[in-house]
């Protein structure tokens, strides 16, 4: 089955109605351009490392005005649209939020959700270090949803990379991983590309990986710098979309007869084998 999709790149700062706005504009583009998928970014919503601030804007999932609006979208628009993730307050005690991915159908109906498993807690340079475990709290269960064009797993970020979790999903039947993100320019610039390519080598799926791009100007005078450049990769690993640094929409082709030829011609799913040691 043929299928048009296009990548959404985003700069999100940390008040969600303006993002939401920049976002809602974004999608409407693409699917106006014939994508009948479209992919938004990792915390779609707000990019922020404040708690307090968190605290003020942010909402549980059932009052959330951005999934509300991107729902509502997506009926209107009659798409399927990945919301690469979202923070969300999940009424845990401690206060942390959920880092929550949603696939959302034409009608507007949530089909799947995912909470980020991995928490990015790294020390990238002597001035840059991040503890996202502190805010967010991790899930525990992966998740392959169902669509009119195939099978779907979902991941978000750092999740790629750990890659266990991407052979998990593509034997549970996955013909495509999404891997929205916000990286950091840094790790980006050495890692991204190569990590994106490998997870659809090693699968003989699609990964589509929306992301956020430049430099986030936040309330509170901090500012946050992410890689961009995001990517729509084919099974056989070929760079189909490369959204660069720049805020918009990129569309590309997917082909899920591509995944079946990829598989026949290098059948590593099914070769592998349990081992002992070491």
């Amino acid at each position: 089955m043929n299928l048009r999709a296009a990548l959404v790149q985003l700069n999100s700062g940390d008040d969600p109605d303006r993002n939401l706005a920049v976002t809602a504009e974004l999608v409407e583009r693409a699917a106006n351009s014939g994508a009948g998928l479209v992919l938004t970014p990792e915390i779609t919503n707000c990019v922020s490392s404040d708690r307090t601030h968190q605290r003020a804007v942010l909402h549980p999932e059932d009052d959330d005005p951005t999934l509300a609006a991107l729902r509502e979208q997506a009926a209107r628009l009659r798409i399927w649209l990945l919301i690469g993730s979202l923070a969300l307050k999940s009424g845990d005690a401690d206060g942390r939020l959920a880092n929550r991915s949603f696939l959302i159908d034409p009608d507007g109906a949530v089909v799947a959700r995912y909470d980020k498993i991995h928490m990015f807690d790294v020390t990238v340079s002597s001035n840059e270090s991040y503890h996202e475990s502190d805010a967010f709290r991790p899930g525990n269960r992966a998740v392959v949803a169902q669509t009119a064009f195939g099978k779907v797993g979902l991941s978000i970020c750092y999740d790629l990379r750990f890659p266990g979790l991407y052979q998990a999903l593509a034997r549970g039947g996955a013909q495509i991983l999404t891997v929205p993100a916000a990286f950091t320019a840094v790790t980006g610039a050495a890692h991204w590309v190569p990590l994106l390519r490998a997870r659809a080598i090693e699968t003989g799926c699609y990964v589509l990986a929306p992301a956020q791009t430049g430099r986030h100007g936040l309330h509170d005078g901090r500012e946050r710098r992410t890689f961009g450049h995001s990517l729509a990769v084919s099974p056989w690993g070929e760079v189909l979309a490369d959204g660069g640094e720049a805020v918009g929409t990129f569309p590309f082709e997917i082909d899920l007869d591509e995944v079946a030829a990829a598989r026949r011609r290098i059948p590593a799913l099914i070769h592998a084998r349990d081992f002992e040691g070491p």
